[in-house]
């Protein structure tokens, strides 16, 4: 438990200590758009709405109907993000976003942190899969 507010303190005084110049060098935002167990989608973009018609258009290449694709998770900033797989015991899976950190490091922390907090007796498995860089580049995670 000690670990886990460690690290959770950590976390925030980084993105506290985040400088000014990030968001300087970011002409946007970063969108998720996500069809449950069909798809998703992710942009930036300069605006919420370019991004998001972006990320929906992205999502309906899965084979997800465009209105399937719900706007899920929006960061201006867009900083470092990371999406997180979850799988119910039922077999039920779906994603959960997070967006604006400061690094990649911060980004892959705060989703292993939400895997460890999951209800252990529902939940099957948690990973952070994926980060995405400020432009919205895919990185697995190692």
């Amino acid at each position: 438990m000690r670990r886990q507010l460690l690290l959770a303190a950590g976390l925030a005084l980084s993105l506290a200590a985040m400088p000014p110049a990030i968001a300087a060098d970011n002409d946007g935002g970063i969108a998720f758009a996500y069809a449950p167990e069909q798809g998703m989608g992710v942009c930036a973009g300069g605006s919420p709405d370019k991004a998001f018609a972006c990320a929906r258009a992205k999502c309906a290449e899965s084979g997800a109907l465009p209105q399937e694709c719900a706007r899920v998770a929006w960061c201006f900033p867009a900083g470092w993000s990371v999406a997180i797989g979850i799988m119910h015991k039922e077999g039920i899976h779906w994603s959960e976003f997070s967006c604006g950190w400061p690094s990649k490091e911060a980004a892959i922390a705060a989703g292993r942190l939400r895997c460890e907090h999951q209800d252990k007796s529902l939940i099957q498995d948690c990973s952070a899969g994926v980060v995405y860089d400020p432009s919205g580049a895919e990185i697995v995670i190692e």
